[in-house]
């Protein structure tokens, strides 16, 4: 049997750093929208830009490496390895370099250059592929060439996360929502990129009883995502494909860390509505957000002007991801855009006209309930 004695004090300072790294960073913030909505409803926006390496993958990083630790995976000295499409890579460089461990990043070809940047910047070694479908088998054979640990987020999402509380995305949002005019939405409106961070979300609400008759969870999936239609169908097996448009969310295939029964709705959002809807957020923001951003956007003006055809007053809180400067040579490029052949005229001509009617047609190709 393997002698893992030596080890132990490794694994007691290498989570030791990382709750340290909980309380230097101060919770996210909440941001009541000063923006154009549907019908008397409030937007809420978790600014998750904020992490200390850029985003809502911050919170998932953190748990990943607390939960390989704890499972005794990971090893001093051998490399920390992960497929993903920028952000996720990003916060787990970031924590790979806290505790002093090599990490490589699986990304598909095509992911936007600042996020190559940033892995890079936190130490990162980066491989592409040029199909997501590989990514895993890349991993895996790293990981068994390396003897280092593969993260694999895509199936340990829900479970590495502690969904009951511990500070949450779930229980921040609801302790900041504790003193508004309405102290709980009527709608949480998430993207699904592991699964993980709806998962979180769905299941606190059910553990908090006071919120199960109050406030609903939607997911937004992009065009071709496997999510919806396996959401849609209740198909797990479903395949699908993802958005070179809206990195970070939507995948070719239903991922493990996908929890369907904790979800309320699905809306699946055309790229071209959730690359306007970001351009727009700019400037009632006054800043940029990322694409996954702006799908959540539509998402959340779908579901106001629902609440606003009923006669309902209400409030809806959504995510912003991660910011927009990752993207300056993506979705802010107009000759980028051109080149992915993105007609963005009838989402912006929809959102101009909502600023002037009250009310949004966001016309969904596909919505499941």
């Amino acid at each position: 049997m393997r002698d893992e004695s030596c080890t132990r004090p490794w694994i007691a300072n290498a989570i030791a750093a990382i709750e340290a790294d909980v309380q230097r960073s101060a919770d996210t913030h909440l941001i009541r929208a000063e923006l154009p909505m549907p019908g008397d409803v409030q937007l809420y926006l978790k600014d998750e830009s904020i992490h200390p390496s850029g985003s809502l993958k911050h919170r998932l990083a953190r748990s990943l490496f607390l939960y390989a630790l704890c499972n005794g995976w990971m090893r001093e000295g051998k490399p920390v390895i992960e497929a993903s499409s920028g952000s996720t890579a990003i916060s787990e460089a970031y924590f790979a370099r806290l505790l002093g461990l090599p990490f490589i990043a699986v990304v598909p070809q095509g992911t936007a250059p600042r996020k190559i940047d940033a892995i890079r910047f936190y130490g990162g070694d980066v491989r592409f592929v040029e199909c997501p479908t590989e990514l895993d088998a890349c991993c895996r054979a790293l990981a068994i060439e390396t003897g280092g640990c593969f993260l694999d987020q895509f199936t340990h999402a829900e479970r590495a996360t502690d969904w009951r509380g511990n500070n949450n995305i779930a229980e921040s949002l609801f302790s900041q929502m504790a003193k508004e005019p309405q102290s709980a939405p009527d709608w949480i409106v998430v993207g699904a990129g592991t699964g993980g961070t709806s998962a979180t979300f769905g299941r606190y609400i059910r553990l908090r009883g006071d919120l199960v008759a109050r406030t609903k969870l939607c997911v937004v999936d992009p065009d071709g995502s496997a999510f919806f239609d396996g959401y849609a169908k209740n198909d797990p097996n479903t395949e699908g494909r993802t958005s070179g448009i809206v990195e970070g969310i939507g995948r070719p295939r239903v991922e493990k860390s996908f929890v369907p029964t904790v979800i309320d709705r699905m809306i699946r959002v055309p790229d071209a509505a959730s690359v306007a809807a970001t351009l727009w957020l700019e400037r009632w923001l006054g800043r940029r957000c990322g694409p996954s951003t702006g799908t959540n956007l539509i998402g959340a003006l779908a579901l106001a002007d629902e609440l606003a055809g009923a006669g309902r007053r209400g409030a809806i809180a959504a995510l912003i991801c991660d910011a927009g400067e990752r993207y300056a040579e993506t979705i802010y490029d107009p000759a980028w855009r051109t080149a992915q052949g993105l007609d963005l005229a009838p989402w912006s001509d929809a959102l101009a006209a909502m600023e002037n009617s009250g009310r949004f047609n966001a016309g969904l190709a596909q919505a499941a309930r």
